[in-house]
């Protein structure tokens, strides 16, 4: 059997997973998030995954909350660093296979060019800290497991960056957006194909490494992608471009968190679109 648990399934990644699922129709999968299945009662997970005979498991749960993991450390270590450890616990006993998605918070962000998967990590908060004990416990492990870190991922699902831009956009005529800090705007729909690809292609997912980098190619800052997504719509608002001085956040935000893609291009046989051609899509789809 193929079955396949993927976490955190309400959220942007899980969802979009959810809604191609149907295209992978050799493996059943099932999809779970709070209060449904909590990844940290240990009981609870090990229960679920016995029972159902899950073979895979695409780790989408995350505590996101940038701001509030810095007053709601045990929240973030629980759900981002203990419940991962979890994870891979029970899966060793059943040698399955994982796919874990972690975060460009894991770096500084004091680079000029974009990080590789095995540049020193340095994270300033407790999102970033807690999303990289995560990671070493995938890292660490003894089954066929990957990390995939990604970056500024938007979605038609939850709240998202673009989401904000256009409902701010609708209602005001100027908007005030960070303009010195730069990344890499990530589709959710690309990163769900990449992470059923991976499973569907290889037998072996881990065989060339245990960390990736994947987002859309392009960098960009928050200003400018704010401008794009406006002048796409054809929106009458401004942008503003302020500094990150103007805008004090209770975390530390990136300068710059462009992540490098080459990696799981050349490993997994893939292709990554251009951000402005992923969002162009995005934007057609949501027929405003």
């Amino acid at each position: 059997m193929n079955n396949i648990l993927v976490t955190g399934a309400n959220g942007q990644l899980g969802s979009e997973i959810k809604k191609i699922s149907k295209n992978y129709n050799k493996y059943t999968f099932f999809f779970k998030d709070l209060p449904e299945l909590d990844i940290c009662d240990f009981s609870r997970m090990k229960n679920f995954i016995l029972l159902n005979d899950i073979k895979i498991v695409i780790n989408c749960a995350a505590y996101t909350k940038v701001d509030k993991s810095e007053k709601e450390i045990s929240k973030a270590e629980n759900v981002n660093s203990k419940a991962v450890i979890n994870i891979v616990n029970i899966l060793e006993e059943i040698n399955g296979k994982l796919i874990h998605i972690s975060t460009d918070y894991v770096f500084d962000g004091d680079k000029k060019f974009p990080y590789f998967e095995d540049d020193q990590t340095n994270p300033k908060g407790i999102y970033g800290k807690t999303k990289l004990r995560g990671e070493k416990a995938v890292i660490n492990c003894s089954i066929d497991a990957i990390v995939i870190r990604t970056s500024w991922l938007y979605s038609e699902f939850r709240e998202n960056f673009v989401k904000t831009i256009i409902k701010l956009a609708n209602n005001k005529t100027m908007i005030d957006v960070v303009g010195d800090q730069y990344g890499s705007p990530t589709n959710a729909s690309n990163l769900a194909k990449v992470c059923l690809d991976i499973i569907d292609n290889n037998k072996n997912i881990s065989k060339h490494g245990k960390i990736y980098h994947y987002s859309n190619e392009g960098a960009v800052s928050w200003a400018e992608f704010a401008d794009y997504i406006i002048k796409k719509l054809k929106f009458t608002c401004n942008v503003n471009s302020i500094k990150t001085k103007d805008y004090p956040t209770l975390a530390y935000r990136p300068k710059y968190s462009v992540l490098n893609t080459e990696k799981i291009k050349n490993d997994f046989k893939i292709s990554i679109p251009n951000w402005k051609y992923s969002l162009n899509k995005h934007l057609k789809q949501l027929n405003l």
